[in-house]
């Protein structure tokens, strides 16, 4: 059985980082993408980041480029997603989740399993 438990949000003031970190277990984890999106209060979930199988191929939404990124360390089956220069827009309960497949995508629809969620919350 996939789980995948998210860890490392909280509360921060606007410019501050936060490291999202995600631990999977109960598949091959490198033969996965991985993901993380965001949902803000009366929003849809929306793309944030993802990595391919083997780490080499990235990619962020517009509104996150240039200030998070996202890393996985196949050896310890995490995913991770480095935030920096935050904004109050930001503020989202996060989810990882993983992909069936060795190239991410940024559709919701295309992901197999996801974590719980976590809170993250940008203060002006």
């Amino acid at each position: 059985q996939v789980q995948l438990v998210e860890s490392g949000g909280g509360l921060v003031q606007t410019g501050g980082s936060l490291r999202l970190s995600c631990a999977a277990s109960g598949h091959t984890f490198g033969g996965y993408a991985m993901g993380w999106f965001r949902q803000a209060p009366g929003k849809e979930r929306q793309f944030v980041a993802s990595i391919s199988g083997g780490g080499g191929a990235t990619m962020y939404a517009d509104s996150v480029k240039g200030r998070f990124t996202v890393s996985r360390d196949n050896a310890k089956n995490t995913v991770s997603l480095q935030m920096n220069s935050l904004k109050p827009e930001d503020t989202a309960v996060y989810y990882c989740c993983s992909k069936r497949a060795y190239y991410s995508s940024r559709r919701l629809d295309e992901y197999d399993h996801w974590g719980q969620g976590i809170q993250v919350t940008v203060s002006s």
